[in-house]
């Protein structure tokens, strides 16, 4: 999700900026059980790092002893997702050496930061994740930290090495700041398997890379650049770049261009314009709030990252008819589909911010065309780009995470086992059943 913390309703903003006001680690005395209580842990490379051995490694434990931010996960899950709990370990927090500052977490005021979960009963196997749109490295710990951890894997995850609606500032030249994610997840995924040796006395058996949106896009990337890290990956609605689209900047200003009209008038030319930008038909309920919200900051805040020379209107931005440079710039972080470990797609055909024609369709029919390894791609009919909106509107939308889950424990069949998952397909909306925890990809 290119945007951080979606501001659901004003009561969400206001409790998530509360959140982010939690005492730093270095505060949480109380959450240790002594200076020695990981003895021997050194995360390579790492500038700054924390030991805590904690009762409860899951949100339900750290939320109450200062080890995740709230904040950097509000919205993402549906309110009535359930999640284990009870997993007790070693948490290392800290950051390698960098140059920008933007993450506030744990009062360091550094980025590159980072968490790394040890479970006390570990399965052999690690998950690594980057951070959902422009958060921090506790983004993933309600949808994929607790759920892994208590599978018995070790966790590990960064905040990419900038974050922040501001993240456009880090580097020198255009494209560098997702550039420097791509290197913080490779980084990470290196050195955890390293702790987890130091840990456990041996390297991971299987090490899975997993992830929503910007993440997800991150998990594309590594398994088609850095394969030999991974055993496997899931992509949940990963961002979609191609120098030579489709990517935001194809489709966000026409949307903006037609919008205003279609929302003073319903202007029928303007809807078809929307339509023909991407958006589903019968998401139309959800545009108000991507309007207020996702559309218009997002295309700033990469545009500024891409192409920092234009100085038109957002809404006139003509992607096409840049300089070369700004092509070449997006070139730098393009995907191209060759895939080299088993992979897992999903998407919901209502998401509005990265419509499923102009992104993971693509995407799919790239990696059946380049990809070296198997590939599955589920389309969920009626998700959203964020689960949080579904409590908004219950009887039209449908969660992804649930999906995500089984898909993860598909993908672990498949790599372990040779367990051929479900046929990839289009997977209509439940009518009945508990859409918010289950679901079946067959």
């Amino acid at each position: 999700m290119p945007i951080v913390r979606p501001a659901l309703t004003a009561g969400t903003v206001a409790g998530a900026l509360t959140a982010a006001l939690v005492a730093p680690l270095a505060a949480q005395a109380d959450a240790r059980l002594s200076p020695g209580c990981a003895p021997g842990l050194a995360v390579p490379g790492a500038e700054e790092q924390v030991a805590a051995c904690l009762g409860d490694l899951t949100t339900a434990g750290t939320a109450a002893s200062g080890h995740t931010v709230p904040a950097d996960w509000a919205g993402l899950h549906a309110a009535g997702t359930r999640n284990p709990s009870g997993v007790p370990g070693i948490q290392l927090d800290g950051y390698f050496p960098d140059t920008s500052t933007f993450n506030t977490n744990n009062g360091w005021n550094h980025d590159a930061q980072f968490v790394i979960r040890l479970p006390e009963r570990w399965n052999g196997g690690l998950v690594v994740a980057g951070s959902p749109g422009n958060r921090r490295q506790y983004a993933n710990d309600f949808t994929i930290s607790d759920w892994a951890l208590a599978k018995g894997y070790a966790y590990a995850a960064t905040d990419k090495g900038n974050s922040g609606t501001e993240f456009f500032k880090d580097g020198r030249r255009p494209g560098d700041a997702v550039v420097e994610w791509n290197e913080r997840v490779t980084q990470l995924t290196r050195a955890a398997k390293r702790v987890v040796a130091q840990r456990y006395g041996r390297t991971p058996r299987r090490t899975y890379a997993a992830g929503i949106s910007n993440g997800g896009y991150l998990v594309r990337w590594q398994l088609e650049n850095r394969p030999e890290l991974y055993d496997g990956g899931i992509d949940a609605e990963g961002t979609l770049w191609r120098a030579g689209g489709p990517n935001l900047f194809t489709y966000l200003p026409q949307v903006l261009r037609a919008y205003p009209s279609y929302a003073a008038t319903g202007d029928p030319s303007a809807h078809k314009a929307l339509l023909n930008a991407g958006l589903a038909p019968g998401s139309e309920f959800l545009w108000p709030f991507h309007d207020q919200v996702y559309w218009g900051l997002t295309q700033r805040v990469y545009r500024q990252e891409f192409d920092p020379a234009y100085t038109g209107e957002e809404a006139a931005y003509d992607y096409a008819a840049r300089p070369g440079s700004v092509h070449r710039a997006v070139s730098r972080v393009a995907l191209t589909g060759r895939i080299r470990k088993p992979l897992i797609t999903l998407h919901g055909t209502y998401d509005t911010l990265l419509p499923i024609g102009t992104d993971s369709d693509v995407y799919a029919k790239l990696v059946r065309a380049k990809g070296k390894a198997p590939y599955r791609y589920y389309r969920l009919e009626a998700a959203n780009h964020v689960d949080g909106l579904y409590d908004s509107f219950p009887d039209r939308l449908r969660p992804l995470l649930p999906c995500m889950r089984t898909a993860f424990t598909a993908l672990e069949s498949w790599t372990q086992h040779g367990t051929t998952p479900p046929k990839s397909a289009t997977l209509p909306r439940p009518a009945s059943g508990d859409t918010v925890n289950t679901c079946s990809l067959s």
